[in-house]
């Protein structure tokens, strides 16, 4: 067994500390933190996410160094140049032309809103990353359910929900398929072919029971009392056109470097970082007042949870499990299908997939006994697994997060236990779907 660096006080009182306590003490600390954002009454969850990342690093569980380089930067970049353009669109007023034009298409149906958003954000999260179609879409979603009379909250989950389902179906949409395309050589038609069907099977399925539920929760029950006709006067939201303009060529930009970059080596985070600072550079805006209007508590949360999930990679946790979980497979591919899929998709609800994703990529890499046609199942499982996943829990994907803090800062409060309640059986049944899709069709 490889030996894994510390630091902080064991190094420090040269402790004599085996890996397995290392993996002990790193999942002893990932379990006290999700405990903490659970019980979100009391603890707010970037302290949650602060106190563990710091606690593992004193107490040397992974040395300040690797903790650093645990953090994805890409995703951090990202985050803060997509946050920058959206906070020059939404002081122009971009978000309420967007949503009256929204109603002016739909009408005051809650259920074709849905539809609609739902499909949107699904199909827009497939080529752009699932976080930039978050930002762009929550807002707009917002000012319309308020329009109407509606809690905002089912249906800023439905997006979300529907942006980590969309994100599945192609190489780009999700980190996890990146990842996957680059270790084991799949292109962009590989995803396309092979996990989209299934992607989309799990998509409508998850559709239905987030439907149904919000049917039985009476989220569709609107304010009758709304005139429809006294909120079409788009010239009334439109607070800086020139702006506005130039902040949607920016993002349009921004949205086709996305599509581009890879061919340049430019990764999201790079070119997100770039045209947002040249956005508030064109515009003049104050960096301080749209400084002022960036998830800074989110952007914290992140740095924190990379830590702690950095820390199970670092002493070898994830390693452990994927290895366990190749020899559980064997040559059985139709078993394989269901225990990498399965396991995947819980892991992801509860940790970053991406590190995750990246031990059980090299662990699949590996497993050459299988050969063939066969591995390449377990390459889908592990990618609709992975990505569906992460609609368990508030904290399964970035994603999640973003909009529960946009929604946040707007009086709308989306809690771990009410995202579990409309999350959880959409990632149950839309991961189990999908999955038995690929495992019947998988000859």
């Amino acid at each position: 067994m490889e030996e894994v660096e510390v630091g902080g006080l064991i190094k420090a009182l040269n402790l004599q500390v085996a890996q397995g306590q290392l993996q002990e003490i790193s999942l002893l600390l990932f379990v006290a933190v999700y405990v903490m954002i659970v019980l979100e009454r009391f603890f707010h969850r970037t302290t949650a996410s602060l106190l563990g990342a710091s606690l593992a690093m004193v107490i040397g569980v992974i040395p300040p160094e690797v903790a650093w380089s645990s953090i994805d930067y890409n995703t951090m970049f990202l985050l803060l140049g997509m946050m920058n353009i959206v906070a020059v669109l939404g002081h122009s007023g971009f978000f309420n032309v967007m949503a009256v034009k929204v109603l002016k298409l739909t009408g005051p149906s809650p259920v074709k809103i849905l539809l609609a958003f739902t499909v949107l954000t699904a199909v827009l999260s497939a080529f752009l990353d699932n976080v930039t179609t978050v930002l762009f879409i929550t807002p707009v979603m917002i000012k319309i359910t308020r329009i109407l009379g509606l809690d905002p909250v089912p249906y800023v989950i439905s997006v979300v929900l529907a942006s980590n389902t969309g994100g599945t179906a192609t190489l780009i949409g999700d980190p996890p398929n990146i990842i996957i395309g680059s270790i084991a050589h799949k292109s962009f038609n590989d995803f396309l072919i092979h996990v989209a069907p299934h992607a989309v099977v799990g998509f409508l399925v998850g559709l239905v029971v987030n439907f149904l539920y919000m049917k039985r929760a009476g989220a569709f029950q609107r304010n009758e009392d709304v005139r429809m006709e006294n909120i079409f006067d788009l010239k009334a939201e439109i607070r800086d056109g020139e702006v506005m303009k130039k902040a949607l060529l920016v993002f349009g930009i921004t949205v086709l470097l996305f599509m581009l970059g890879h061919r340049f080596g430019l990764e999201p985070g790079i070119i997100a970082l770039f045209t947002s600072s040249f956005l508030l550079l064109w515009t003049r805006m104050s960096p301080s007042y749209i400084m002022e209007r960036i998830e800074w508590a989110t952007l914290m949360f992140f740095a924190g949870l990379f830590i702690i999930v950095g820390s199970l990679e670092h002493t070898g946790v994830f390693m452990k499990v994927a290895r366990s979980l190749g020899e559980l497979i064997g040559s059985n591919v139709g078993l394989g299908i269901w225990v990498v899929g399965g396991f995947s998709a819980l892991i992801s609800g509860f940790v970053d997939n991406i590190p995750f994703t990246m031990s059980m990529a090299y662990v699949l890499k590996d497993m050459s006994s299988i050969g063939g046609q066969g591995i390449d199942h377990l390459w889908w499982a592990l990618s609709l697994g992975a990505c569906l996943g992460g609609n368990f829990t508030l904290v399964g994907a970035s994603a999640n997060i973003v909009a529960a803090s946009i929604a946040e800062r707007e009086g709308c409060r989306i809690s771990f236990l009410t995202f579990l309640r409309y999350g959880t059986p959409v990632a149950l049944l839309s991961a189990a779907s999908a999955l038995m899709s690929l495992y019947i069709f998988r000859l």
